[in-house]
Protein backbone atom coordinates (compact mmCIF):
# COMPACT_ATOMS: atom_id res chain seq x y z
CA UNK A 1 0.00 0.00 0.00
CA UNK A 2 1.12 3.13 -0.81
CA UNK A 3 1.91 5.33 2.79
CA UNK A 4 0.43 8.97 2.81
CA UNK A 5 2.12 11.45 2.11
CA UNK A 6 3.04 14.54 4.91
CA UNK A 7 1.62 17.73 3.70
CA UNK A 8 2.17 20.88 5.18
CA UNK A 9 -1.22 22.62 6.53
CA UNK A 10 -2.13 26.02 4.32
CA UNK A 11 -0.94 28.25 7.32
CA UNK A 12 2.17 26.83 6.99
CA UNK A 13 2.12 27.42 3.45
CA UNK A 14 0.91 30.87 2.75
CA UNK A 15 2.53 33.82 3.86
CA UNK A 16 1.97 35.60 7.02
CA UNK A 17 0.99 38.97 5.16
CA UNK A 18 -1.32 38.34 2.60
CA UNK A 19 -0.42 39.73 -0.42
CA UNK A 20 -2.69 42.68 -1.62
CA UNK A 21 -3.61 41.06 -5.20
CA UNK A 22 -2.97 44.11 -7.99
CA UNK A 23 -2.84 41.92 -10.84
CA UNK A 24 -4.65 41.44 -13.79
CA UNK A 25 -6.85 39.10 -11.70
CA UNK A 26 -7.87 37.68 -9.33
CA UNK A 27 -8.46 40.23 -7.80
CA UNK A 28 -9.62 41.16 -3.86
CA UNK A 29 -12.97 40.07 -2.98
CA UNK A 30 -15.03 42.09 -0.14
CA UNK A 31 -16.13 40.87 3.11
CA UNK A 32 -19.62 39.33 2.01
CA UNK A 33 -18.45 37.42 -1.07
CA UNK A 34 -15.98 35.85 1.27
CA UNK A 35 -18.64 34.90 3.68
CA UNK A 36 -21.03 33.54 0.87
CA UNK A 37 -18.19 31.12 -0.48
CA UNK A 38 -17.81 29.53 2.28
CA UNK A 39 -21.49 28.05 2.70
CA UNK A 40 -22.69 25.44 1.01
CA UNK A 41 -26.66 24.52 0.33
CA UNK A 42 -28.45 22.18 -1.58
CA UNK A 43 -28.04 23.05 -5.52
CA UNK A 44 -31.41 22.18 -6.36
CA UNK A 45 -34.58 22.68 -4.40
CA UNK A 46 -36.44 26.30 -4.26
CA UNK A 47 -33.62 28.45 -2.18
CA UNK A 48 -31.19 27.73 -4.91
CA UNK A 49 -34.05 28.72 -7.17
CA UNK A 50 -34.79 31.74 -5.73
CA UNK A 51 -30.55 32.76 -6.12
CA UNK A 52 -30.58 32.02 -9.34
CA UNK A 53 -33.35 34.17 -10.40
CA UNK A 54 -31.52 36.96 -8.39
CA UNK A 55 -28.40 36.24 -10.79
CA UNK A 56 -29.99 36.26 -14.20
CA UNK A 57 -31.73 39.85 -12.70
CA UNK A 58 -28.53 40.79 -11.83
CA UNK A 59 -26.93 40.19 -14.84
CA UNK A 60 -29.62 41.59 -17.32
CA UNK A 61 -28.84 44.92 -15.50
CA UNK A 62 -24.88 44.15 -15.74
CA UNK A 63 -24.66 42.87 -19.41
CA UNK A 64 -27.19 45.74 -20.12
CA UNK A 65 -30.29 42.64 -21.65
CA UNK A 66 -33.16 42.10 -22.38
CA UNK A 67 -32.40 38.54 -23.22
CA UNK A 68 -33.44 35.42 -21.41
CA UNK A 69 -30.34 33.49 -22.22
CA UNK A 70 -28.12 34.06 -19.30
CA UNK A 71 -26.14 31.25 -17.75
CA UNK A 72 -23.06 30.36 -15.74
CA UNK A 73 -20.91 27.64 -16.35
CA UNK A 74 -18.57 25.89 -13.58
CA UNK A 75 -15.56 27.26 -14.84
CA UNK A 76 -13.31 29.86 -15.59
CA UNK A 77 -13.43 32.46 -18.15
CA UNK A 78 -11.94 30.41 -20.74
CA UNK A 79 -14.76 28.00 -20.04
CA UNK A 80 -17.19 30.37 -21.01
CA UNK A 81 -15.20 31.68 -23.67
CA UNK A 82 -15.83 27.90 -24.82
CA UNK A 83 -19.58 27.47 -23.92
CA UNK A 84 -20.09 30.62 -26.24
CA UNK A 85 -17.86 29.23 -28.95
CA UNK A 86 -18.58 25.97 -29.19
CA UNK A 87 -22.37 26.39 -29.07
CA UNK A 88 -22.45 29.06 -31.81
CA UNK A 89 -20.04 27.55 -33.98
CA UNK A 90 -19.42 23.97 -35.73
CA UNK A 91 -17.72 22.44 -38.63
CA UNK A 92 -17.04 24.58 -41.71
CA UNK A 93 -18.47 27.92 -39.87
CA UNK A 94 -16.85 30.67 -41.94
CA UNK A 95 -15.72 32.54 -38.41
CA UNK A 96 -13.68 35.78 -38.92
CA UNK A 97 -11.11 36.03 -35.46
CA UNK A 98 -10.12 39.62 -34.60
CA UNK A 99 -6.63 38.86 -33.10
CA UNK A 100 -4.99 41.55 -30.95
CA UNK A 101 -3.14 39.48 -28.36
CA UNK A 102 -3.03 36.12 -26.51
CA UNK A 103 -6.65 35.96 -25.42
CA UNK A 104 -7.99 37.08 -28.99
CA UNK A 105 -5.90 34.48 -30.44
CA UNK A 106 -7.60 31.65 -28.09
CA UNK A 107 -10.84 32.55 -28.86
CA UNK A 108 -9.71 31.88 -32.77
CA UNK A 109 -8.12 28.54 -31.38
CA UNK A 110 -11.31 27.55 -30.25
CA UNK A 111 -13.30 28.36 -33.12
CA UNK A 112 -10.63 26.22 -34.72
CA UNK A 113 -10.77 23.33 -32.69
CA UNK A 114 -14.97 23.53 -32.80
CA UNK A 115 -14.42 22.67 -36.64
CA UNK A 116 -14.71 26.82 -38.10
CA UNK A 117 -13.37 27.63 -41.63
CA UNK A 118 -11.05 30.41 -39.75
CA UNK A 119 -10.45 33.45 -41.15
CA UNK A 120 -7.77 35.75 -38.57
CA UNK A 121 -7.44 39.80 -38.71
CA UNK A 122 -3.93 40.17 -37.33
CA UNK A 123 -4.33 43.77 -35.65
CA UNK A 124 -0.93 45.29 -34.79
CA UNK A 125 0.25 44.68 -30.99
CA UNK A 126 -1.15 47.84 -29.23
CA UNK A 127 -3.63 49.10 -31.65
CA UNK A 128 -6.90 48.54 -31.51
CA UNK A 129 -9.24 46.99 -34.36
CA UNK A 130 -10.11 48.80 -37.11
CA UNK A 131 -13.52 48.78 -38.50
CA UNK A 132 -12.89 49.33 -42.12
CA UNK A 133 -10.71 45.99 -42.32
CA UNK A 134 -13.08 44.61 -40.93
CA UNK A 135 -15.92 45.80 -42.89
CA UNK A 136 -13.58 44.79 -45.67
CA UNK A 137 -13.08 40.77 -44.28
CA UNK A 138 -17.04 41.00 -43.88
CA UNK A 139 -17.90 41.52 -47.30
CA UNK A 140 -15.06 39.13 -48.90
CA UNK A 141 -15.28 36.26 -46.42
CA UNK A 142 -19.06 36.90 -45.52
CA UNK A 143 -18.50 34.99 -41.73
CA UNK A 144 -21.33 33.56 -40.22
CA UNK A 145 -19.76 34.40 -36.91
CA UNK A 146 -16.89 36.84 -35.45
CA UNK A 147 -14.77 36.60 -32.31
CA UNK A 148 -13.55 39.70 -30.56
CA UNK A 149 -12.23 41.25 -27.11
CA UNK A 150 -13.66 44.44 -25.58
CA UNK A 151 -10.09 44.28 -24.09
CA UNK A 152 -7.39 42.31 -24.57
CA UNK A 153 -6.01 41.72 -21.16
CA UNK A 154 -2.56 40.38 -22.10
CA UNK A 155 -1.16 43.39 -23.91
CA UNK A 156 -3.44 45.95 -21.93
CA UNK A 157 -5.19 47.13 -25.11
CA UNK A 158 -9.26 48.57 -26.02
CA UNK A 159 -10.71 47.52 -29.08
CA UNK A 160 -12.71 51.04 -28.66
CA UNK A 161 -14.47 50.88 -31.79
CA UNK A 162 -16.35 47.85 -30.62
CA UNK A 163 -19.68 49.60 -30.76
CA UNK A 164 -19.69 50.51 -34.37
CA UNK A 165 -18.01 46.52 -35.33
CA UNK A 166 -20.94 45.11 -33.74
CA UNK A 167 -23.45 47.35 -35.84
CA UNK A 168 -21.27 46.36 -39.15
CA UNK A 169 -21.39 42.32 -38.03
CA UNK A 170 -25.14 43.04 -37.63
CA UNK A 171 -25.44 44.56 -41.01
CA UNK A 172 -23.62 41.94 -42.70
CA UNK A 173 -25.93 38.72 -41.05
CA UNK A 174 -22.84 37.88 -38.59
CA UNK A 175 -22.94 36.62 -35.08
CA UNK A 176 -20.67 38.46 -33.03
CA UNK A 177 -19.17 36.86 -29.30
CA UNK A 178 -17.23 39.57 -27.19
CA UNK A 179 -14.81 38.54 -24.69
CA UNK A 180 -15.61 40.98 -21.52
CA UNK A 181 -13.41 38.91 -19.07
CA UNK A 182 -11.64 42.16 -18.11
CA UNK A 183 -14.03 44.57 -19.00
CA UNK A 184 -17.40 44.24 -17.74
CA UNK A 185 -18.57 46.38 -14.70
CA UNK A 186 -15.65 47.84 -15.23
CA UNK A 187 -16.61 50.07 -18.57
CA UNK A 188 -19.48 50.29 -20.33
CA UNK A 189 -20.61 47.56 -22.28
CA UNK A 190 -24.39 47.49 -23.83
CA UNK A 191 -24.87 44.40 -25.12
CA UNK A 192 -28.27 44.92 -26.54
CA UNK A 193 -27.72 48.62 -27.91
CA UNK A 194 -24.39 47.38 -29.04
CA UNK A 195 -25.95 44.25 -31.00
CA UNK A 196 -24.05 41.99 -29.33
CA UNK A 197 -25.23 38.28 -29.84
CA UNK A 198 -22.59 36.40 -26.91
CA UNK A 199 -21.17 38.28 -24.12
CA UNK A 200 -18.46 36.26 -21.62
CA UNK A 201 -17.02 37.35 -18.46
CA UNK A 202 -15.30 35.34 -15.34
CA UNK A 203 -16.16 36.24 -11.58
CA UNK A 204 -12.52 36.66 -10.86
CA UNK A 205 -11.69 40.33 -12.40
CA UNK A 206 -14.24 43.22 -12.65
CA UNK A 207 -17.08 41.17 -10.34
CA UNK A 208 -15.00 40.85 -7.70
CA UNK A 209 -16.16 37.70 -7.10
CA UNK A 210 -13.66 34.18 -6.61
CA UNK A 211 -12.51 32.18 -9.84
CA UNK A 212 -13.92 29.30 -11.22
CA UNK A 213 -17.52 30.70 -11.77
CA UNK A 214 -18.37 32.21 -15.13
CA UNK A 215 -21.31 33.73 -16.94
CA UNK A 216 -22.18 34.22 -20.47
CA UNK A 217 -25.18 35.67 -22.09
CA UNK A 218 -26.90 34.59 -25.43
CA UNK A 219 -29.19 37.48 -27.30
CA UNK A 220 -32.42 36.21 -28.99
CA UNK A 221 -30.64 35.68 -32.09
CA UNK A 222 -27.47 33.63 -31.07
CA UNK A 223 -30.06 31.42 -29.62
CA UNK A 224 -32.27 31.24 -32.31
CA UNK A 225 -28.75 29.90 -34.09
CA UNK A 226 -28.36 27.59 -31.24
CA UNK A 227 -31.61 26.00 -31.12
CA UNK A 228 -31.07 25.26 -35.22
CA UNK A 229 -27.91 23.63 -34.99
CA UNK A 230 -27.75 21.02 -37.62
CA UNK A 231 -25.78 18.27 -35.31
CA UNK A 232 -26.17 18.00 -31.77
CA UNK A 233 -23.06 19.89 -29.16
CA UNK A 234 -20.22 17.49 -28.85
CA UNK A 235 -19.38 19.07 -25.29
CA UNK A 236 -22.05 17.65 -23.04
CA UNK A 237 -21.10 19.95 -19.98
CA UNK A 238 -21.16 23.27 -22.10
CA UNK A 239 -24.03 22.68 -23.78
CA UNK A 240 -25.91 25.33 -23.60
CA UNK A 241 -29.36 23.99 -24.26
CA UNK A 242 -28.65 21.61 -21.45
CA UNK A 243 -27.84 24.17 -19.03
CA UNK A 244 -31.19 25.98 -19.36
CA UNK A 245 -32.41 22.80 -17.15
CA UNK A 246 -30.48 24.43 -14.43
CA UNK A 247 -30.19 27.89 -15.20
CA UNK A 248 -33.72 27.87 -16.41
CA UNK A 249 -36.09 24.86 -14.84
CA UNK A 250 -34.54 24.46 -11.63
CA UNK A 251 -33.60 21.28 -12.64
CA UNK A 252 -30.41 18.39 -12.75
CA UNK A 253 -28.06 19.56 -15.15
CA UNK A 254 -24.54 18.73 -13.19
CA UNK A 255 -23.68 19.63 -9.62
CA UNK A 256 -23.50 23.56 -9.71
CA UNK A 257 -20.80 24.99 -8.01
CA UNK A 258 -23.02 26.41 -5.26
CA UNK A 259 -20.80 28.10 -2.50
CA UNK A 260 -18.84 29.88 -5.85
CA UNK A 261 -22.64 30.75 -7.09
CA UNK A 262 -23.57 32.44 -3.87
CA UNK A 263 -20.25 34.58 -3.83
CA UNK A 264 -21.44 35.72 -7.48
CA UNK A 265 -24.91 36.68 -6.21
CA UNK A 266 -23.00 38.54 -3.28
CA UNK A 267 -20.71 40.19 -5.88
CA UNK A 268 -22.53 41.08 -8.23
CA UNK A 269 -25.42 42.27 -5.41
CA UNK A 270 -22.60 44.84 -4.49
CA UNK A 271 -22.35 46.12 -8.13
CA UNK A 272 -26.27 46.74 -8.60
CA UNK A 273 -25.64 48.65 -5.24
CA UNK A 274 -23.12 50.79 -6.45
CA UNK A 275 -24.71 50.96 -9.93
CA UNK A 276 -23.03 51.04 -12.99
CA UNK A 277 -22.63 54.71 -13.99
CA UNK A 278 -20.84 54.85 -10.52
CA UNK A 279 -18.96 51.95 -10.74
CA UNK A 280 -17.71 52.93 -14.85
CA UNK A 281 -16.78 56.62 -13.02
CA UNK A 282 -14.68 55.38 -10.19
CA UNK A 283 -13.00 52.97 -12.55
CA UNK A 284 -12.23 55.48 -15.09
CA UNK A 285 -11.01 58.13 -12.58
CA UNK A 286 -8.91 55.60 -10.26
CA UNK A 287 -7.23 54.07 -13.51
CA UNK A 288 -6.28 57.55 -14.80
CA UNK A 289 -5.14 58.74 -11.25
CA UNK A 290 -2.66 55.70 -11.49
CA UNK A 291 -1.47 55.86 -15.35
CA UNK A 292 -0.43 59.70 -14.05
CA UNK A 293 0.86 58.48 -11.07
CA UNK A 294 3.48 56.07 -13.47
CA UNK A 295 4.07 58.34 -15.59
CA UNK A 296 5.44 60.92 -13.02
CA UNK A 297 7.41 58.03 -11.44
CA UNK A 298 9.59 58.52 -14.96
CA UNK A 299 7.97 55.14 -16.50
CA UNK A 300 5.80 54.61 -19.54
CA UNK A 301 2.61 53.12 -20.10
CA UNK A 302 2.91 50.28 -23.39
CA UNK A 303 -0.42 51.46 -25.09
CA UNK A 304 -0.83 54.69 -26.23
CA UNK A 305 -4.20 56.69 -24.75
CA UNK A 306 -6.77 56.12 -27.57
CA UNK A 307 -6.42 52.34 -27.44
CA UNK A 308 -5.45 51.89 -23.84
CA UNK A 309 -7.33 49.47 -21.61
CA UNK A 310 -8.42 51.38 -18.11
CA UNK A 311 -9.12 47.82 -16.45
CA UNK A 312 -5.55 46.48 -16.58
CA UNK A 313 -3.06 49.00 -16.92
CA UNK A 314 0.48 48.15 -19.07
CA UNK A 315 4.23 49.68 -17.96
CA UNK A 316 6.97 49.50 -20.29
CA UNK A 317 10.06 47.62 -18.85
CA UNK A 318 13.87 49.36 -19.23
CA UNK A 319 16.22 47.25 -21.23
CA UNK A 320 17.88 46.75 -18.08
CA UNK A 321 14.98 45.77 -16.11
CA UNK A 322 13.32 42.19 -16.10
CA UNK A 323 9.73 41.41 -15.71
CA UNK A 324 10.20 37.92 -13.70
CA UNK A 325 12.56 40.44 -11.75
CA UNK A 326 10.12 43.24 -11.23
CA UNK A 327 7.27 41.17 -10.11
CA UNK A 328 9.14 38.59 -7.59
CA UNK A 329 10.87 41.60 -5.70
CA UNK A 330 7.25 44.12 -5.55
CA UNK A 331 6.16 40.98 -4.05
CA UNK A 332 8.78 39.66 -1.85
CA UNK A 333 9.66 42.91 -0.38
CA UNK A 334 6.04 45.33 -0.64
CA UNK A 335 3.52 42.39 -0.45
CA UNK A 336 1.99 43.52 -3.39
CA UNK A 337 1.64 41.01 -6.46
CA UNK A 338 1.28 42.09 -9.83
CA UNK A 339 1.68 40.57 -13.38
CA UNK A 340 3.80 39.70 -15.70
CA UNK A 341 2.81 39.57 -19.82
CA UNK A 342 2.41 37.22 -22.27
CA UNK A 343 5.15 38.53 -24.57
CA UNK A 344 5.20 41.79 -24.63
CA UNK A 345 7.68 43.65 -22.45
CA UNK A 346 5.55 44.71 -19.87
CA UNK A 347 3.81 44.25 -16.41
CA UNK A 348 0.18 44.62 -15.77
CA UNK A 349 -1.47 46.30 -12.93
CA UNK A 350 -5.00 45.06 -12.76
CA UNK A 351 -7.92 48.36 -12.04
CA UNK A 352 -10.71 45.86 -11.58
CA UNK A 353 -13.63 45.96 -8.91
CA UNK A 354 -12.19 45.96 -5.65
CA UNK A 355 -8.64 46.85 -6.73
CA UNK A 356 -9.55 50.46 -7.35
CA UNK A 357 -9.54 51.32 -4.16
CA UNK A 358 -7.36 54.62 -2.89
CA UNK A 359 -5.61 53.21 -0.43
CA UNK A 360 -4.66 49.87 -2.83
CA UNK A 361 -3.49 52.98 -5.50
CA UNK A 362 -1.23 54.26 -3.14
CA UNK A 363 0.07 51.47 -1.95
CA UNK A 364 0.45 49.77 -5.35
CA UNK A 365 2.20 53.06 -6.58
CA UNK A 366 4.75 53.37 -4.23
CA UNK A 367 5.75 49.36 -4.07
CA UNK A 368 6.02 50.19 -7.81
CA UNK A 369 8.24 52.87 -7.41
CA UNK A 370 10.76 51.23 -4.67
CA UNK A 371 10.62 48.26 -6.75
CA UNK A 372 12.59 50.09 -9.70
CA UNK A 373 14.68 51.94 -7.35
CA UNK A 374 15.73 48.59 -5.63
CA UNK A 375 16.50 47.26 -9.20
CA UNK A 376 18.47 50.20 -9.69
CA UNK A 377 16.70 51.49 -12.14
CA UNK A 378 15.75 55.57 -10.30
CA UNK A 379 12.94 56.74 -10.96
CA UNK A 380 10.87 59.54 -9.24
CA UNK A 381 8.63 58.12 -6.02
CA UNK A 382 7.96 61.44 -4.40
CA UNK A 383 6.73 63.18 -7.55
CA UNK A 384 4.30 60.13 -8.71
CA UNK A 385 2.86 60.17 -5.39
CA UNK A 386 1.93 63.49 -5.37
CA UNK A 387 0.47 63.17 -9.24
CA UNK A 388 -1.60 60.42 -8.05
CA UNK A 389 -2.94 62.32 -4.90
CA UNK A 390 -3.39 65.21 -7.34
CA UNK A 391 -5.28 63.50 -9.55
CA UNK A 392 -7.27 61.92 -7.27
CA UNK A 393 -8.29 64.95 -5.76
CA UNK A 394 -9.35 66.36 -9.06
CA UNK A 395 -12.42 63.58 -8.90
CA UNK A 396 -12.79 62.07 -5.25
CA UNK A 397 -13.71 58.33 -6.30
CA UNK A 398 -14.52 56.20 -3.61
Amino acid sequence: MIEAPHIDTLSRILPEEPLLMMGAGPVPIPGPVAAANGIVINHLGGTMARIIDQVKAMARYIFQTESPWLMGVAGPGSAAMEMAVTNLIWQDTKTLCVCNGFFSHRLAEMARRAGGQIEELHVPDGHSADPDKIKTLLETFRPEVMTIVQGETSNTTHNTELPEIARLAHEYNCQIIVDAVCTLSTMPLNMDDWGIDAVITGGQKGLSSIPGVSLVAFSERAWERISQRPVPMPHWTLDATLATNFWHRASYHYTAPVSGLLALHEAMRLVCEETLARRFDRHRVSSRALQAGIEALGLDLYVKPEARLNSVVGIALPETVASKSVCAHISDRYRVEIAGSFGPPIVRIGQMGEQCRVHNLFRTLHALGSTFNDLGHRVDVPSGMAELENQLQKSSPE
